[in-house]
């Protein structure tokens, strides 16, 4: 990549380049947030600069939205505050949101989210709008959700999560509604088990079935099934291998198998065109991890497959047009490392 990025976001466009935004670099015990982007192009296999972010951000999300531009909401940002200092700038959760415009290559403000948060899921509904929930602001988890309208350029608070979340995973199932797992409740000390499930029409979330154990900085991926996989994370205490399924129809969850060779939070799965899901990176008591392991829905396992070049985590993982996954930027577990290689995988 043209700039060393960790935590940033990386989205599919619809003429098959993908943009990357934001992230964070540099600093002495925490990333600075960056405010540039790029795109790679996947003909020439090559990364180039494009119009910049009005607002430096991580930890934000990017969501494609049905027109084709990109959303990119919150996340962790330079914001003014009052203090000791009087008026203060310094490191905070954002509550800005900006559009990227494949046409022009450039970034406009939108609406605000009413919340600041980073952490956020972001889930692009069936209708167009997207739906942002939890996070956290200043440390502290958030169970709201707001709801942004591409056709009015605002966001609007919808139903509450039943507990606060933040870390967890936000996934669109094919009957419309969207499974949220897991997360951090009280930083440092406690997770959930508990998922939920909203429902676009009442615009209010339920609880449905719990997982096996709690979990945070899982992966939730859909499967062609309808299914979806759950795979490792942490418990607020050590990383996990263990991985579950949830099926809609039953509102449960059911062990499969387990990650091969080891534990790992903050890696990234992909799910193939074969239906393997590729896992990827991330970390475990040791630090970041190169390995990757593919499962399979078939037989319920996991196996090991090539390695990446480098180990990271906060990195991203794209499935591009072709199949092939591009893997980019991310680094080892002790900021302010950043790294701005980028590999692809070949199924």
């Amino acid at each position: 990549m043209t700039t060393a990025r960790v935590e940033h976001t990386a989205t599919l466009l619809s003429d098959g380049r993908v943009l990357i935004v934001g992230g964070g670099a540099g600093g002495d015990s925490y990333p600075q947030p960056l405010a540039s982007a790029e795109l790679y192009d996947p003909k020439t296999g090559t990364f180039t600069s494009t119009g910049s972010l009005h607002d430096a951000r991580e930890n934000h999300t990017a969501t494609l939205l049905l027109d084709g531009r990109v959303l990119v909401t919150g996340g962790v940002g330079f914001a003014t505050y009052s203090g000791n200092c009087g008026v203060c700038t310094g490191l905070s959760a954002i509550a800005s949101a900006e559009l990227y415009d494949p046409k022009t290559g450039r970034f406009s403000r939108t609406g605000s989210m009413h919340q600041a948060r980073n952490n956020q899921t972001a889930t692009l509904l069936e209708d167009g709008r997207v739906l942002i929930v939890g996070g956290q602001n200043g440390g502290a988890p958030l169970a709201s959700a707001e709801i942004y309208d591409p056709k009015t350029g605002k966001f609007s608070y919808t139903g509450s999560t039943g507990v606060v979340r933040d870390e967890h995973t936000a996934t669109l199932l094919h009957d419309g509604r969207v499974l949220v797992t897991g997360g951090i409740i009280i930083p440092g000390s406690l997770d959930t088990s508990t998922a939920e499930l909203y429902d676009p029409k009442t615009g209010r979330f339920s609880p449905t079935g719990a997982m096996s154990v709690a979990r945070e900085y899982h992966t939730a991926t859909l499967l062609a099934d309808g299914r979806v996989l759950i795979a490792g994370g942490a418990d607020g205490a050590s990383t996990l291998p263990s991985a579950e399924l949830y099926d809609p129809s039953t509102g449960t969850f059911s062990p499969t198998g387990a990650m091969t060779d080891v534990s790992r939070a903050g890696h990234t799965a992909n799910l193939l065109a074969s239906g393997l899901v590729l896992i990827a990176g991330g970390e475990d008591y040791t630090g970041a991890l190169r390995s990757a392991e593919l499962y399979n829905q078939a037989t319920g396992t996991f196996s090991a497959t090539n390695a990446m070049s480098t180990v990271r985590q906060g990195h991203t993982a794209t499935t591009l047009a072709d199949g092939r996954i591009l893997i980019a930027g991310g680094g080892p577990v002790d900021f302010p490392w950043a790294v701005a290689s980028a590999e692809i995988f070949q199924p």
